[in-house]
């Protein structure tokens, strides 16, 4: 898919604020510092349309980045950041879920795992309450290019078996190495082309 003229639209923090209409979204979840951000700039050939921070946990709103008006990749804030105060978490936390519960234009749910480690017991909460909401998602394990190329189908095979993924589609990534950007494209777009 080629995107000429993404653009981000708002950082909400309630559904008040979540744009209107009905375009599909594409949510991105995972740890504070798995890349998200470096996901979405991959994906558009962009260098900086979602910040970028060398410091964990600095996305604490939720960041809707408009495709063209085709659909939105939404940004949630990431998880198991140990500096974020209680409060913070708790509060992130909030509306995390509730957009997740109540965000009625979901077309898809992305879990961005790190290839180079085991899920963590956050990644497995957050698989869970996945599976549990019964919308469609896809697991991307990213940062394929730290470990050899050789490599990658052994670790994808790891975590596809922590997991227990039988069904779903799970694919490496890499903000470096473009090979696997088509891919992911090709699996998104069954999600958000119009009926």
């Amino acid at each position: 898919m080629i995107i000429n003229n993404p653009k981000f639209e708002i950082s909400a923090v309630s559904k008040k604020q979540y744009p209107k209409g009905n375009l599909p979204e594409v949510v991105l979840v995972g740890k504070s510092n798995v890349g998200k951000s470096s996901f979405v700039n991959t994906m558009i050939n962009r260098k900086n349309l979602a910040r970028t921070s060398n410091v964990p946990g600095k996305t604490r709103q939720i960041n809707f980045y408009n495709m063209d008006n085709k659909f939105y990749f939404v940004d949630l804030p990431g998880y198991g950041y140990s500096k974020m105060s209680k409060k913070e978490k708790v509060i992130s936390g909030g509306f995390i879920e509730q957009y997740l519960e109540e965000g009625s234009n979901i077309a898809l749910i992305i879990l961005l795992l790190d290839i180079r480690h085991k899920p963590t017991s956050d990644d497995l909460l957050m698989y869970d309450y996945i599976l549990k909401s019964n919308l469609p998602f896809m697991v991307l394990t990213n940062k394929a290019d730290k470990i050899a190329i050789t490599k990658v189908d052994n670790e994808l095979e790891k975590i596809k078996e922590i997991l227990g993924i039988s069904y779903s589609t799970i694919l490496p990534f890499s903000s470096e190495r473009k090979v696997y950007q088509e891919k992911v494209w090709e699996e998104i777009e069954k999600f958000i082309k119009d009926e």
